[in-house]
Order: structure tokens, then C-alpha cells, then sequence
């Protein structure tokens, strides 16, 4: 059945290819993007294609956007504007720390919270989180970008136990790292701050982490995914993918119960 699917942060990435995904497989899609350049791009894009997308600029942490996002009637929500930095925990700036938490956590609430509202009104709908393998596995120098979303699932299993009395569902989408160009850069913006003669920790160690992410995924196969469980009806509360992430997620889980201090 064809939906109308609203999604934030559609200006790039994942977002941007689930949005012409879902409008390609004949759905309606609502895709913001947080520049007016991205929205440019898209439209220029979707009438290319002859796809029905509707772009708007909103910036999710600008009460003023956020405004448009009540003129919608949709089917599901798609929270999944964010933001990423690397650092170590220990030493990163708190300028940059709560600049996380404030797009990715209590904007992507704001956002969460006016879809609910909206979908109690007419007794139905869905709201899916973009969360992480980062919302269950957490890894040195990406302490800050975990935080936000460990705080997304327990935020989502929240809502899920609140708003399912009123007839709307509530589940994430974890992916592992894909190669958007989004964790890049993230890694890059760590050496404005970082002076290996101020700080710390290690310049070897961070760059050993780094190695980590010449070996990113396909962002073809999570937007597939993407499009095939953003519509559906039914699925589990939690997709992760691919396959090795959701039993690294599980692992991940089992072993802290085990760790000692």
C-alpha cells in the first residue's frame, strides 16, 4: 500500500537515497534537507526522475522549520537528521559534545515529539529512528556521536511502551558503518582541536582507529533495506544491518554483563 513517508535530514547520504527510493518504488515522500543547496539538488533530482517528492528546508534545530513539519499529514516519520564527531571522550570540547546531543538527541525528540502528536490524533502511524550500531556498541573516539545514540534507544523503547496504546508504533534502523562520506567526515573534524602537544592522548592511537573505516559498506544495500522496512507494516522493533553488525550488536551486549570493572 502506498504511504506517505516524512523524512529529516534528506539532504544527503542514506536519507537522501531512501527518499528517491521510496518515492521510485511509488510512494509519497516529504524529504527535508537541513540546506537550502541540498534542497536545490533534490528537486532538481526528483523532477529529473519524475518522482513524487515534495523538498523543504528544515533545519530541525531551528524552531521556525520545525513549524512546517506540522503542515504534514504522513503515514510514518523518519527521525534521521544527525551529526557526527570523533574524539576521545576524556578531551574533546563541550561545545562540540552538547552540539551533538542538540541535533541528534533533543531536536530529533522535538521532531519525534510532533509526529506523535499528530499520529495519537488519527489513532495511527510509525516512527522510526535512525540509530546506529553506535546505540548498543560503543568504541574509542566515537564516545560522544554513542552517547547520542544510546540515548536514541532509549528514547525509542520509550515511546514504543507510551504511544502503542494509542495505535503508533515506534522502531529503530541501526546500520554499521556504510560509506556515505558521514563517519569521514567526522574523523576529519577531530584535528581542528586536537594539538598532539596539548592533548594527551595519542596521535598513533586515533589513527589506528581510523583504519577502521577503510572498510565501510555498500550504502546501496542499507538503502534497499531501508526502502523495504520504512513502509512496512510490520517488522521487528530493531532492524540492524547488515547481518555481522546486528550479531556484533548482540555480542556487544552479552559481554558487559560479563566484563569485569
Amino acid at each position: 500500500m502506498t504511504k506517505t513517508i516524512f523524512i529529516t535530514g534528506a539532504g544527503s547520504g542514506l536519507g537522501r537515497g531512501a527518499a528517491i527510493g521510496l518515492a521510485k518504488k511509488g510512494h509519497r515522500v516529504i524529504a527535508a534537507t537541513e540546506l537550502t543547496s541540498q534542497k536545490t539538488e533534490l528537486l532538481h533530482e526528483a523532477n529529473d526522475q519524475k518522482l513524487d517528492i515534495e523538498v523543504i528546508k528544515v533545519d530541525i534545530t531551528n524552531p521556525l522549520d520545525l513549524e512546517q513539519i506540522e503542515k504534514y499529514d504522513f503515514d510514518v516519520f523518519v527521525a534521521n537528521a544527525a551529526i557526527n564527531e570523533r574524539g576521545p571522550l576524556g578531551e574533546m570540547p563541550m561545545d562540540r559534545f552538547r552540539k551533538l546531543f542538540e541535533v541528534n538527541v533533543f531536536a530529533t525528540l522535538e521532531t519525534a515529539q510532533i509526529a506523535a502528536q499528530k499520529m495519537v490524533e488519527k489513532g495511527s502511524g510509525k516512527i522510526i529512528f535512525m540509530s546506529s550500531i553506535s546505540g548498543i556498541v560503543a568504541s574509542p573516539y566515537n564516545g560522544a556521536y554513542a552517547a547520542t545514540k544510546h540515548a536514541i534507544e532509549a528514547i525509542a523503547h520509550t515511546m514504543k511502551l507510551e504511544l502503542q496504546g494509542f495505535g503508533v508504533k515506534v522502531a529503530t534502523i541501526n546500520p554499521g558503518a556504510f560509506k556515505t562520506g558521514f563517519n569521514d567526515r567526522a574523523a576529519e573534524e577531530l584535528w581542528k582541536w586536537y594539538d598532539e602537544v596539548k592533548n594527551f592522548t595519542r596521535k598513533e592511537d586515533i589513527k589506528k582507529a581510523e583504519e577502521g573505516l577503510k572498510n565501510q559498506f555498500d550504502p546501496e544495500d542499507l538503502i534497499a533495506k531501508m526502502v523495504e522496512i520504512i513502509p512496512a507494516d510490520q517488522h521487528k522493533f530493531r532492524t540492524a544491518y547488515p547481518q555481522q553488525s546486528e550479531q556484533q550488536m548482540k555480542q556487544e551486549e552479552q559481554k558487559w554483563w560479563e566484563m569485569d570493572m
